[in-house]
């Protein structure tokens, strides 16, 4: 990879040591393509999962931008805070955008097209080049720093718009155009079970900082705090169990939102047939990625309501609320739309948790950068 993307030596930091002073000054933060909000809720943070806090992160989210509208029916129900539902290509920089500094860009930009469960378009579909509209929000704001989201597939998408080297991947295309607008960028692949989530979902994690403020050797990221056993960090990952068991037997309690019958697909389960969605989750590993195409692609629960496992007559499919749980949403956090545009929207984020670990990396570094500045004078 050029200009050493991929850097071998990079930093991280354990975030769970970090302190937050209750009087630092909130930054300032873009959301685009932000779906439900869960890398959204991680910034924000203040919420609890399996036990755990995560605490409040000083970060103020002043624009939050998605096209799908029930995803943006749930954020807003869920932040108070209202989305831009045009298309970020539609908008005017100086006239539709807030009029404040920025200091950070988020955006997961659309990943279908390069995941490896999908068409595997890449570059050459119209979604494959939206991260260019992220480009032009960065360009408008020049943020200290910016942070990009797409699923692992990216490093290996080989069909690139008209006229590029077919030989480089679409990830190699994509940060080349981040660093010729002015920021230092590199990359990493974070696996979701690595920081708490109780689900095998690896993302690549592309991390900018503003080249007159610093470059990849000043940024850091979320050092790993589990690990399958639990040899090398002393928590073995979560497993699907201790994300979901005891949602089972409590499907239609008034309580647990996104719950009820109506919030599991009713899809058949087909004897013999090897496909996406006709299997169970293991019990005692994370769980697989949970998919944003619902219906049949929706796993069923590890438990069944006969004696004989391999009998589907005695599975069912997760709710909407397990696959939330394992995904890392707190049950405070509620999907307002109909089951099918729930799954959806569940599928396509990145799990809170995950996102908390990366907002504290992306603040420990700010406060680095300020420290140089100040050493400076």
């Amino acid at each position: 990879m050029p200009n050493n993307y991929f850097n071998l030596n990079y930093n991280t930091v354990d975030t769970r040591k970090i302190e937050v002073d209750e009087t630092t000054k909130p930054l300032n933060v873009v959301s685009l393509f932000s779906g439900a909000g869960g890398m959204d809720l991680g910034f924000r943070g203040g919420f609890e999962y399996l036990g755990e806090e995560y605490d409040k992160n000083p970060f103020n989210i002043v624009f939050a931008n998605d096209i799908f509208q029930q995803a943006a029916d749930v954020y807003e129900a869920n932040f108070g805070h209202e989305v831009e539902r045009r298309s970020i290509a539609d908008l005017d920089m100086k006239k539709d955008m807030p009029d404040v500094d920025v200091d950070i860009v988020l955006g997961g930009f659309p990943c279908q097209t390069f995941s490896y469960s999908g068409k595997r378009a890449g570059l050459s579909d119209e979604r494959g080049q939206l991260y260019l509209q992220m480009i032009r929000v960065i360009d408008h704001y020049k943020p200290k720093m910016f942070i990009a989201e797409n699923v692992d597939g990216i490093r290996n998408s080989r069909k690139n718009i008209e006229g590029e080297d077919v030989d480089k991947s679409a990830l190699s295309v994509i940060l080349d155009d981040f660093e010729k607008h002015g920021y230092d960028v590199q990359y990493r692949v974070l696996t979701a079970a690595d920081y708490g989530v109780p689900q095998m979902r690896r993302r690549v994690i592309i991390m900018g900082i503003r080249k007159d403020l610093g470059s990849v050797d000043n940024e850091f990221y979320p050092q790993q705090i589990f690990d399958e056993t639990g040899e090398l960090t002393g928590r073995p990952w979560r497993t699907s169990k201790d994300g979901i068991d005891d949602l089972w037997d409590k499907v239609n309690n008034p309580n647990i939102p996104n719950h009820t019958l109506k919030d599991i697909s009713r899809a058949k389960f087909y004897p013999g047939k090897k496909m996406q969605g006709n299997n169970r989750i293991a019990e005692n590993r994370p769980a697989p990625t949970i998919r944003a195409e619902h219906h049949g692609n929706i796993e069923a629960h590890y438990r069944t309501t006969v004696e004989d496992a391999t009998d589907m007559s005695g599975w069912r499919r997760l709710s909407v609320r397990e696959c939330a749980r394992l995904q890392s949403f707190p049950d405070s956090f509620n999907f307002v739309t109909s089951a099918s545009s729930a799954y959806k929207a569940v599928g396509n984020a990145v799990p809170p948790v995950m996102a908390w670990h990366i907002a504290r990396s992306v603040f420990f570094t700010l406060k680095q950068l300020e420290q140089i500045e100040f050493e400076k004078k």
